[in-house]
């Protein structure tokens, strides 16, 4: 009886791994994993206390290279994953061979051990798809189980392999899409750095492309965070490499775009595909990774923002119309309603980022560089700065 339960749960613990397996590799949708989801919050969690403890020498304060640390997390967690459904899979087969040790399962040469190591032993090399194992089956169910066992193995190691390599390439374009942000905006995070110098002297007939180009990058980062949800934890030590900054700089762009540009002049540009995809998909990519990574999920309501961060806004806004105009582009002419309709903008979307930012470990500051510097040069709110949100 107490050989059949330690079998039953070594099939059910197979099958656990093989479901684990099937819905991160093959399925492939956010918040569906058993097994992923936990042990990338469990390694997030420890690597976001070693980095607060961490230093360079004795004389360094602590959390002083704490973006180096975090940018060990998506690796590990990776390895960790892979590590746990192989541990699982090799236990699960030693649990239904344990019993059958001696009898049904017999070692090659010599007497056959039945301690529980050689259980794992037996169970590993039996998935393994180089070597012989030590052990032979004598019964028709122990052949099948062997046979089982080593297209699991074979299977399993090449879904593994195309799934990390899959990883890394999407993660090199989510990166790729966060440097044309940097880039565009001329290594400033400013959104209206980057609308000036896609629209020089007020042509956006060839900015109008790369505006395209963005909205499309976004949409392939969306996908690949619903396709492998660890990207969301391979964080680097530049803060233009994060989502946070990359779905900042878009939202951004498509409020000035609606609010600081010239009504008459360009109500194409307003209503053009590109500024409504990039709009919509930035929306929908940072709200997918607050319910499936953040505790308390996106928030449920627009954030009303107090006075004080209104005229932050504000001040933001009238310091991208002085930019914008140095470029040559033609703003609105009621600066005073524009503000307002910018602020308007800035509700829908902005409690979402400073939602976001904090759980990958960046301030506010390093991720809106635009405000950030509007208080480093003595704005509203002095030499730093921080949203309020009204209850």
């Amino acid at each position: 009886m107490m050989g059949r339960l330690e079998q039953g749960l070594g099939i059910l613990l197979i099958l656990i791994i093989l479901l684990d397996i099937f819905l991160t590799v093959l399925y492939a949708r956010l918040g569906t994993s058993i097994i992923g989801a936990g042990v990338g919050r469990l390694v997030w969690a420890f690597f976001v206390k070693a980095s607060t403890l961490s230093g360079s020498g004795p004389n360094s304060r602590p959390g002083s290279r704490r973006g180096t640390v975090l940018s060990f997390c998506g690796p590990v967690i990776l390895v960790l994953l892979v590590g746990v459904w192989a541990l699982g899979l090799t236990l699960g087969a030693a649990l239904i061979m344990h019993p059958e040790l001696g009898t049904s399962i017999r070692a090659t040469n010599g007497e056959t051990p039945t301690d529980f190591v050689t259980a794992m032993y037996a169970g590993g090399t039996s998935m393994a798809i180089v070597g012989a194992s030590d052990f032979t089956p004598h019964t028709s169910p122990m052949r099948l189980l062997f046979l089982f066992n080593s297209l699991i193995g074979m299977s399993v190691m090449s879904l593994t392999l195309t799934y990390l390599m899959q990883v890394y390439t999407a993660l090199q374009r989510r990166n790729v899409l966060a440097m044309n942000f940097h880039f565009l905006s001329g290594c400033t995070g400013d959104a209206a750095e980057l609308l000036a110098r896609l629209g020089p002297e007020g042509q956006f007939s060839s900015g109008y492309t790369n505006l395209s180009e963005l909205g499309v990058g976004m949409t392939q980062a969306k996908e690949a965070h619903h396709f492998y949800p660890v990207l969301f934890y391979f964080r680097f030590s530049d803060p233009y490499h994060s989502v946070s900054r990359s779905t900042l700089v878009a939202l951004d762009t498509v409020s000035l775009i609606e609010s600081a540009l010239d009504d008459q002049k360009y109500r194409w540009l307003k209503q053009a595909g590109a500024v409504v995809q990039l709009r919509e998909v930035s929306m929908m990519l940072v709200t997918s990774l607050e319910n499936s990574f953040l505790p308390h999920g996106a928030p449920d309501r627009e954030a009303q923002p107090d006075q004080r961060t209104r005229d932050l806004w504000r001040a933001r806004y009238h310091a991208a119309l002085q930019r914008l105009r140095q470029a040559g582009i033609q703003v609105a002419a009621d600066g005073q309603a524009g503000a307002e309709a910018y602020i308007s903008c800035r509700m829908k979307w902005d409690h979402h980022i400073t939602n976001l930012a904090p759980s990958m470990a960046y301030s506010i500051e390093e991720i809106d560089t635009a405000i950030s510097g509007l208080g480093s040069k003595g704005g509203p709110n002095g030499s730093r700065f921080r949203l309020h949100v009204a209850e």
